[in-house]
């Protein structure tokens, strides 16, 4: 499926089905993970069959169900960037995912912290986990911000390649659906910055990843 497509379809996901995922997409998982770690300097490992993280009062909480599968988004907190990274390269993930049929949702704090069934290496920290599986639904289509607050271009005076930028931008996940993101076009350059806020930068990077991933044009 074309990038635009899966940046279109994927909704975040909270319930799910009491489906293992299968061994050969596992595989496939696990080698997708591997070269994003390799890319990206990141530690992210992906967890199986495993109820407990979820299994709390927050995840109740949060209405999720039935997760026995996520990823943990897990770096050294000396890397440069490292929440920016997190959320640019799991997005990058969660894309991927989707176009195996699979679903996800962003987690930032209603999860089982300690429960994560890794062991970090030392200086390591888990940013984030990521719910994964079959989902009971496809998800909603989130609520967006006019275009015209998230950037400094009139709707009308948009080039189709910024415009098409825009759109995935706009799609993007974030914290609370809040969107504290703001895109600027200057001449050719285009810089995405965040406001100060819980996750902000890891929704930075998850921003900066659909922009560049449909227009082919890197973000500062």
């Amino acid at each position: 499926m074309e990038i635009k497509e899966l940046i279109k379809n994927r909704h975040s996901v909270r319930q799910y089905k009491d489906t293992p995922i299968e061994e050969d997409v596992r595989v496939r998982l696990d080698e997708l993970t591997k070269e994003v770690n390799e890319e990206s300097d990141l530690n992210i490992r992906i967890i199986y069959d495993d109820p407990e993280c979820f299994n709390t009062f927050l995840a109740h909480y949060g209405k999720f169900k039935n997760v026995s599968n996520y990823i943990a988004i897990v770096g050294d907190k000396k890397l440069e960037n490292l929440d920016e990274r997190s959320g640019y390269y799991g997005q990058k993930l969660v894309l991927a995912t989707q176009d195996m049929g699979l679903n996800t949702c962003w987690v930032g704090g209603t999860y089982g912290k300690g429960k994560v069934k890794i062991d970090k290496e030392k200086g390591e920290k888990i940013v984030c986990v990521i719910a994964l599986g079959y989902g009971e639904n496809e998800g909603i289509k989130h609520k967006s911000k006019p275009v015209g607050k998230l950037c400094n271009v009139a709707e009308e005076d948009m080039p189709i390649w910024f415009k098409n930028g825009m759109v995935a931008a706009m799609m993007a996940p974030t914290a609370l659906n809040q969107q504290r993101f703001y895109v600027t076009l200057n001449n050719d350059e285009v810089i995405i910055t965040s406001q100060k806020a819980p996750f902000a930068k890891v929704d930075l990077g998850i921003v900066k990843y659909n922009f560049e991933a449909v227009t082919g044009r890197k973000c500062k």
